[in-house]
């Protein structure tokens, strides 16, 4: 796997665009610190551009199923690189507006890259490699938002807050670059058939394959349950910081939940070896669980760290195990549309997810949300594990 090129190419280019990534991330909580108040109002604004990759999901899936997936992932990291140009205009011109068509761009442009992405990476490493290959891609993607992070906050103490979204730009040209040099078999032939069964296909195809693999339709919906802390984790990073009145427990937050996500997926492979991947799916998702309640005491700085660092170990671990298990069990005439199709169930998940921690945040408060949250997953997850066991006895 180490020799070929097309694997270093991808996690060069995973880290760059995760430094840009970030940077834009820190820069738009800013910028909505700055011009919206309240934190339902910040989960609408976000909510836009999810609403948006949502739409064109079932489009992205078919046409990467159609087309070469370096094409897609070419025209898709073009129209992202555009998209910074907005928010530029927006901090020039103050106006949250100009942020809503940034954050429709960016998230149109996900829609298309992100399964494109999964597709390809079947077709650059070998089934025996893809759990390895997972696990380093997202580690090289935690390594990024570690330091992202870590550079914004420098960056917005000594410069103006749009140098921020100057280094994005500068990153997502670099991913640009990188991906035209990526080269993978998909022969023409290949292609040709492909596209020709496509044309007739419809994105719907996808559910009877889905519900035909009872592995897969499981592991779907159990992607679901740590969403419910990830969905609005940028929300629960600013009302911490406010509950403790320091500006420095955002970075620690990050670092911490970063340099663990990175301990899970870097020994998931060893872990692999003795468990079995929804074994590792349930317990990852009951430690999750676990990490909200802890926030109860979010006004804890050592509780606080605590739990984001169980919460990073249990979604390094929860991920790579997943996408394995796709990316094994979906034939890969439907990756596109199949990564498509998650792509869209997650952002629909993190939609609501969203303006549900931006209501319960302004209602309830940050510690009562967190028991709540905390309650429901571990009751979600012994819910499949109960039905796993179910669909395993039928089997």
């Amino acid at each position: 796997m180490w020799r070929n090129r097309n694997v270093w190419i991808l996690l060069m280019g995973e880290f760059i665009a995760g430094l840009g990534l970030w940077l834009g991330i820190i820069g738009n909580l800013e910028f909505m610190q700055e011009k919206i108040p309240s934190d339902f109002l910040k989960s609408l604004l976000m909510a836009t551009g999810l609403l948006a990759g949502i739409a064109v999901g079932p489009y992205a899936g078919k046409i990467t199923d159609q087309v070469s997936k370096k094409t897609v992932m070419l025209w898709s990291g073009l129209l992202r690189t555009i998209s910074v140009i907005f928010m530029l205009i927006a901090i020039a011109t103050g106006s949250v507006w100009w942020m809503v068509v940034f954050f429709v761009t960016i998230q149109i442009s996900a829609a298309f890259y992100f399964p494109a992405l999964q597709a390809a990476i079947p077709l650059i490493v070998k089934n025996k490699d893809l759990l390895q290959m997972n696990g380093v891609h997202m580690n090289v993607s935690t390594l990024s938002r570690i330091i992202g992070t870590s550079v914004a906050g420098i960056l917005l103490v000594v410069l103006p807050l749009s140098m921020l979204y100057i280094g994005s730009l500068a990153a997502y040209l670099g991913l640009l670059i990188l991906t035209w040099f990526l080269n993978f078999e998909e022969t023409k032939e290949e292609s040709s058939a492909a596209s020709s069964a496509q044309e007739k296909a419809s994105f719907k195809d996808v559910l009877p394959v889905i519900k035909g693999l009872p592995v897969v339709f499981i592991t779907l919906l159990m992607t679901l349950v740590p969403l419910l802390f990830l969905g609005g984790f940028n929300l629960l990073v600013i009302n911490i910081s406010e509950l403790q009145d320091s500006s420095a427990i955002k970075g620690w937050i990050y670092a911490a939940e970063g340099i663990s996500f990175m301990i899970g997926a870097f020994f998931i492979k060893k872990i692999s070896d003795k468990l079995s991947p929804h074994r590792i799916l349930i317990i990852s998702s009951i430690l999750c669980g676990l990490s909200q309640l802890l926030l109860y005491f979010a006004y804890v700085p050592f509780i606080t760290i605590a739990a984001f660092l169980i919460f990073g170990f249990s979604v390094g671990c929860f991920f790579p195990t997943a996408s394995t298990i796709f990316q094994t069990s979906v034939p890969k005439d439907f990756h596109g549309r199949f990564f498509s199709f998650r792509n869209m169930l997650d952002r629909v998940a993190f939609q609501i997810v969203l303006l549900i921690t931006g209501f319960l945040l302004d209602f309830i408060g940050l510690q009562l949300m967190c028991v709540l949250f905390g309650g429901l997953t571990i009751m979600t997850t012994l819910l499949f594990y109960v039905k796993n066991k179910q669909i395993l006895r039928e089997n």
